[in-house]
């Protein structure tokens, strides 16, 4: 990271940021991708199965590990006043809270899991399917919220590489425990859509020791001291996460839980039904790492340039930032209007199943276009550790007005599975609108600040 000085300067540091973030991005979204989409190789029911509890690990993994991501803003401050001895000490509280996040979630899977199962009414073959793939993946839950702390820094300070080798290698290792364990090839037991949860949790485990690596034996890392002196828990440090993580981690949660909420609510009707819409959303996730990618870039240089005090920099990248996604989901949107088709067969090799995800594919293409303006605006604020309003304003745009009017459509009209996708776009804008009206306040606050303490000076 590095202080620059016009908007060429600050376009290269920011594509030298965003790149490997969005190649991380995709790479672990990919891991998602070849669950679901070699599970849908191996037979429908698995295609349904690994759904259903994709659909009920994400909202809880990305909600999670956006509170562990409040690392980010706070380390990024404390290289932006050059406070780099403080950083060793915050990330082990940061793996320390991410251990105690991954017990309580063991917990809690351990005693509702099976009751929220049954609660969804599904086919014998498909629940069985999705409590075994649940099950596998709980093995990897503490390694991959350590990592989800150790990338974090690394991504604060500036090293988004690292990072992206780190992520680049898990993605073979996932593919290839899939091929072995889903088909049972190479003498390997034939595990279904189940042996993608084990492949997952393993791929976890892998990242996480490679990452640890990485930031005990090579610089910059080494040079933090990080990990060179024991630190005990502290409960004053997991406040200070805290207040910046919850916000982070329930706006998360807010937008991928109702997608979630979504899918249980569609186990009403069948297997084919459930199967496309939740490859369409699959697909549709994979695109959104852009706007995600940009969103985490502008966390780390915002903070950056405000811990600096550098206010007139931190505005020029988040209008930089918001109208790259925006362009960007315009061709997206072309990805998915002019390749469905092919899209679809990526997942199935049913005709039926086929038409329907190009079906929902159409409407994913509204989804692209507020998730870039939405997704990069939270990541702005962030910068500025304004979490509290966006949180709130998720709530209220996903759960108040977007499923609520999903459902209606739903079920008091004949749009049927697709009455949830108008509800979801209805609920993504009008999140959009208002998280744009955010920004424009705290930027508008911020300015008068400074003006106030340059006049005091």
């Amino acid at each position: 990271m590095k202080q620059t000085h016009s908007l060429r300067q600050k376009a290269g540091q920011f594509i030298h940021i965003l790149f490997p973030i969005l190649i991380t991005q995709i790479a672990l979204s990919a891991i998602t991708f070849f669950d679901t989409n070699m599970s849908g190789k191996f037979g429908t029911n698995d295609l349904a199965g690994v759904a259903i509890g994709t659909s009920l690990w994400i909202p809880i993994q990305t909600g999670l590990s956006g509170i562990l991501m409040g690392i980010t803003p706070i380390v990024s401050h404390l290289l932006g006043s050059r406070k780099d001895k403080d950083v060793a000490y915050q990330v082990t509280q940061g793996l320390w809270l991410s251990v105690v996040i991954s017990l309580l979630v063991l917990a809690a899977g351990s005693i509702i899991l099976s009751p929220v199962l049954n609660f969804m009414n599904l086919e014998p073959q498909v629940r069985d399917i999705a409590f075994r793939f649940l099950c596998a993946i709980a093995f990897g839950i503490i390694p991959l919220f350590g990592y989800t702390v150790l990338r974090s820094t690394i991504d604060a300070l500036g090293q988004t590489r690292t990072s992206m080798l780190i992520t680049l290698i898990a993605l073979p290792v996932n593919v290839g425990l899939n091929y072995l364990l889903i088909f049972g090839n190479f003498g390997f037991p034939r595990l279904g859509g189940v042996g993608a949860g084990v492949a997952s949790a393993i791929t976890y485990w892998v990242i996480f020791a490679v990452a640890l690596h990485f930031v005990y034996r090579f610089e910059p890392f080494k040079g933090l001291q990080l990990f060179r002196k024991f630190h005990g828990i502290s409960l004053s440090s997991f406040k200070e996460l805290l207040k910046i993580g919850v916000p982070i981690g329930f706006s998360i949660f807010f937008e991928t839980a109702v997608f979630s909420a979504v899918t249980l609510l569609m186990s009403r009707f069948d297997t084919v039904t459930i199967a496309a819409h939740q490859a369409a959303i699959n697909f549709a996730s994979t695109l959104y790492m852009i706007p995600l990618s940009i969103c985490m870039s502008l966390t780390i240089l915002i903070g950056f340039e405000t811990g600096s005090g550098r206010l007139k920099d931190a505005r020029q990248y988040s209008i930089m930032g918001i109208g790259s996604a925006a362009a960007l989901s315009l061709i997206t949107a072309l990805i998915l209007l002019f390749a469905g088709n092919h899209v679809a067969g990526l997942y199935s090799d049913d005709s039926q199943v086929i038409a329907l995800i190009q079906h929902f594919l159409i409407y994913a293409i509204f989804f692209q276009i507020s998730d870039a303006i939405a997704t990069p605006t939270q990541g702005v604020l962030r910068g500025y550790k304004d979490v509290n309003p966006a949180f709130i304003i998720c709530f209220v745009a996903y759960w108040v007005i977007g499923l609520p009017t999903g459902y209606l459509l739903a079920t008091y009209t004949d749009m049927g599975a697709y009455g949830y996708w108008i509800g979801l776009i209805a609920g993504l804008a009008i999140g959009a609108i208002l998280l744009l009206s955010r920004l424009v306040k705290v930027q508008r606050s911020f300015s008068i600040r400074s003006a106030k303490e340059v006049t005091g000076a």
